[in-house]
């Protein structure tokens, strides 16, 4: 029996992209090659991308104005190719978790960066909220769900800076406006497809602006000239990337499993509201429908029969971040209903058996 796999990432992708990926790395379109040996600019490779390129902005809806770009180097390459691009005289950014803070640290390194509003001092259990948005900034960072701390924003600013989201870990979760970024990205590792990939969206009017002499890895304008083959592109990881894309929109897109997030959230939540042996971390109203985190009330107690229970249910990777301690469950498009209800199962059986 496959495991529920509630980890933060790599995470649990659905049975029938595992398996067609198998299949692939196997033999690919039954041409005796494994997927992993064809060129990346053989006609089979262009039309995987072409198709992933195309179907990410299907699903997320956007206009002319927007490119899909596979990249490699993680979101954490963002962190400084976002700055690089866009950057000009001072950017604003969010303070609201442990990503949002390396992406500061990192744009610091390249020029004048203003932190508008931050959560750290009372350890990130909410999204900041009432801050004013300076006019005179390129752009403005934000992190839309901060996978250590559970928190998600549910409402995106309103304003005529230039936003740019990291959104590793609730890309295409819900159904949103992505055409009001000008740049939106995302690790492939938590609701897109394995490691090794980067999706970013970006608004090709932001590019070209800043007067710098870029390095051609780091420049947009590049990637999107070569159609995110301006180097070999990681060939699994977009091509398993293109095949949970098609899973996606065999929901219903943004908004059927938007529909499915939000049931398996409120299952999870609840009993963690309810069961008197669990406590939540985050404010109420910014919880995230992606990484649920709770701690055991009395951990000395309880810890070591709960974490026995939930491995012998079959269950992994329900540890919090290190940082934080207590529990995290990461409940990705791809977690069934039924492997949130085994956890579930298992919180309410160590209240019986308390």
């Amino acid at each position: 029996m496959k495991k529920y796999n509630f980890s933060a990432g790599p995470s649990t992708l659905p049975e029938e992209v595992i398996q067609q990926a198998a299949q692939a790395v196997l033999d690919f379109n039954n041409n005796g090659t494994s997927l992993i040996e064809i060129s990346h600019r053989s006609k089979d490779f262009i039309a995987i991308m072409d198709e992933a390129r195309s179907l990410a902005k299907k699903l997320m809806k956007l206009d002319d104005h927007h490119e899909v770009l596979y990249l490699q180097g993680g979101a954490s390459l963002q962190f400084t190719m976002i700055p690089y691009n866009l950057l000009k005289s001072k950017a604003a950014y969010i303070d609201s978790g442990n990503f949002a803070s390396v992406a500061i640290k990192e744009a610091e390194k390249i020029g004048k960066i203003e932190v508008l509003a931050s959560s750290k001092q009372d350890k990130y259990t909410y999204i900041p909220k009432g801050y004013t948005i300076p006019s005179d900034v390129d752009y403005l960072h934000i992190t839309s769900n901060n996978t250590v701390y559970g928190t998600e924003i549910k409402t995106f600013p309103e304003t005529d800076v230039p936003i740019v989201c990291d959104m590793s870990s609730d890309i295409l979760s819900r159904s949103i406006d992505y055409n009001k970024f000008a740049i939106s990205y995302a690790g492939a590792q938590k609701n897109l497809g394995p490691a090794g990939v980067t999706m970013v969206v970006v608004d090709k009017r932001y590019l070209g602006k800043t007067g710098r002499n870029l390095p051609s890895y780091l420049d947009y304008e590049v990637h999107i000239a070569k159609e995110s083959m301006a180097n070999t592109p990681p060939v699994f990881a977009v091509y398993t990337t293109l095949l949970n894309l098609r899973w996606l929109e065999k929901q219903g897109g943004t908004e059927g499993i938007e529909k499915k997030n939000k049931v398996k959230a409120e299952l999870l939540y609840n009993e963690i509201d309810r069961n008197p042996l669990f406590r939540g971390v985050c404010e109420k109203e910014d919880r995230s429908l992606m990484n649920v985190c709770f701690f055991l009330n009395d951990e000395e107690k309880y810890k070591a029969k709960f974490d026995q229970m939930w491995k012998d249910a079959n269950i992994v990777g329900v540890g919090g971040y290190r940082t934080v301690g207590g529990y995290r469950a990461s409940i990705y498009n791809a977690m069934p209903l039924e492997g949130v209800q085994a956890l579930v199962n298992v919180m309410k059986e160590l209240e019986k058996t308390a």
